[in-house]
């Protein structure tokens, strides 16, 4: 282990003491000697604050890695109690910037041209600053010497790599530890978090990353009326660095410039929950860091996406769940919220659905209590992971993003209006794409879809049926026709058709 690895290690220790940290190995039968220790030392402590918020705290204290392991770890509600995925999600990941010369350096050195050959004019103040990166306002440089597009140039921070692989090993360890010194550790699976949190950063460090995420919204909401997302300019973006079309707008969080400007906002609250909606059910290509700081309102009430660095996709599957267990949840059919997790596969084998089905009654009731217009899908969705927790479901990542998302969406929207009925708002989405899924829509979508991989397997089969004919034995070929027909209420049409000219060629040669 380096020098800065056990540095570290020590700072992280005496951060573990500082916030009373040790109350978690209160009572443990191998490691509860600690807290007895640390009981007797000395050194000033604090202690007076409930747990859930010592361990905010701590995180804030060990720097902007761990500030975002936390953020990251508010969103696993699947996993923490709520006290403290609540405490989390207070984090403010608010980071005191590097100096604009260094950005230059980085710039030059990672595109290989001069800040004058690349810009007119390129301010060394940084408008915006995080744990991972910060970004400059500049103005594009062109041919012939005049200034040209203005731009947002966001930099990643000097020797971060190193400190985010420092960190998270140090991460990775604490997780083995948590994992086999404590009962409730496998449960908690810290390894899968910290690697998932792993990923994100990763991907956080590839700003060509980022610039492909842009891309994909701007192509997704081209034309849009109401949402504006940055053009990226890859001639003078990289690995370190990220030059997007700079926005003018005003921050969503700031409702009285908005007010003031004449933006209405009972309209923009209903844009937010049709583009969230949008993304997930149309496009299954989704915003997911939506919090306030990364969302602008431009002069014509368009709402401007910023930041692209962490976004969720979602299958057919994924957005086929979603939309049953809303639909059924807001029609409170808690038979069909079983089926639906038992149709998914995420439930174990042999879950009988009226225990399943119970169980999302009694948590799902109490929501119901309040006027339609109030119920939060967040809270749905967090109801429905706390259910399944009982039932030892594996909440698949994407859908935890997307609860993170809808949460900040909703607060957001209603916000801007308090009035603001989501349920009135979404339902369209909803029944429209199940129409789509399953009406006569689908069945045109599909034969689309498959179409080109029927056009090379048709032509082959007459061939394939008669080696099969001259190969296999009579009883063979029956068990594969009663297969083919139960695979059939699975698949499309064409594959009934397929096993009924195999049991004509079948009943020919007997």
């Amino acid at each position: 282990m380096s020098t800065m690895r056990i540095s570290r290690f020590f700072k992280i220790v005496s951060t573990f003491y500082r916030f009373g940290l040790d109350d978690f190995l209160q009572g443990h039968s191998r490691l509860g000697f600690i807290h007895r220790l640390f009981a007797l030392l000395p050194f000033p402590r604090k202690i007076d604050a409930p747990l859930a918020e010592r361990v905010r705290l701590a995180l804030e204290s060990l720097g902007p890695i761990f500030v975002k392991f936390g953020q990251v770890l508010s969103t696993r509600r699947d996993l923490l109690p709520n006290a403290y995925a609540d405490e989390l999600a207070k984090l403010q990941d608010q980071v005191p910037p590097f100096d604009g010369q260094l950005a230059r350096q980085v710039i030059e050195a990672s595109l290989g041209r001069s800040i004058e050959q690349l810009y007119l004019d390129f301010d060394n103040t940084p408008v915006a600053s995080a744990s991972v990166a910060q970004v400059h306002r500049a103005w594009l440089r062109q041919p012939d010497g005049s200034r040209g597009r203005e731009v947002a140039v966001k930099v990643l921070r000097p020797g971060i790599q190193s400190i985010i692989e420092q960190d998270l090993a140090l991460l990775s360890s604490l997780a083995g530890w948590v994992e086999r010194l404590f009962t409730d550790g496998k449960r908690l699976k810290p390894r899968e978090v910290v690697a998932e949190f792993d990923k994100y950063l990763h991907d956080e460090l590839d700003m060509m990353h980022e610039a492909a995420n842009a891309s994909q919204l701007r192509r997704n909401f081209k034309g849009s009326d109401k949402l504006i997302v940055p053009e990226v300019f890859y001639d003078y973006t990289s690995r370190e660095v990220l030059t997007l079309e700079w926005m003018h707008g005003i921050p969503v969080g700031q409702i009285e410039r908005l007010r003031a400007s004449g933006i209405d906002l009972s309209q923009l609250s209903r844009f937010g929950v049709e583009i969230f909606f949008t993304q997930v059910f149309r496009h299954g290509f989704f915003h997911a860091d939506m919090h306030p700081g990364n969302i602008f309102v431009a002069a014509d009430g368009r709402y401007i996406a910023l930041d692209f660095g962490i976004v969720g996709s979602l299958t057919d599957t994924d957005k086929h769940y979603l939309a049953v267990n809303f639909l059924a949840f807001f029609n409170r059919d808690y038979h069909r919220v079983a089926t639906a997790h038992i149709e998914s596969g995420w439930v174990p084998k042999g879950t009988r659905a009226e225990e399943l089905e119970a169980a999302v009654r009694t948590v799902c009731e109490p929501i119901f209590e309040k006027p339609l217009s109030e119920i939060s899908f967040g809270l749905v969705l967090l109801r429905l992971f706390e259910t399944s927790r009982r039932f030892h479901v594996e909440i698949q990542p994407q859908l935890v993003l997307l609860q993170k998302t809808l949460l900040n969406i909703e607060g957001l929207g209603r916000q801007l209006d308090p009035h603001l009925d989501l349920w009135d708002t979404a339902k369209p989405f909803l029944t429209k794409w199940m129409n789509e899924q399953i009406g006569w829509r689908g069945l045109v979508r599909s034969i689309h879809q498959e179409a080109p991989q029927w056009a090379v397997t048709l032509p082959t089969l007459p061939r394939k049926l008669n080696e099969a004919l001259s190969s296999a034995n009579s009883e063979l070929l029956l068990n594969g026709y009663i297969q083919l027909m139960r695979e059939q209420k699975r698949q499309n049409w064409l594959l009934a058709v397929i096993a009924l000219l195999l049991l004509a060629l079948l009943l020919k040669t007997l």
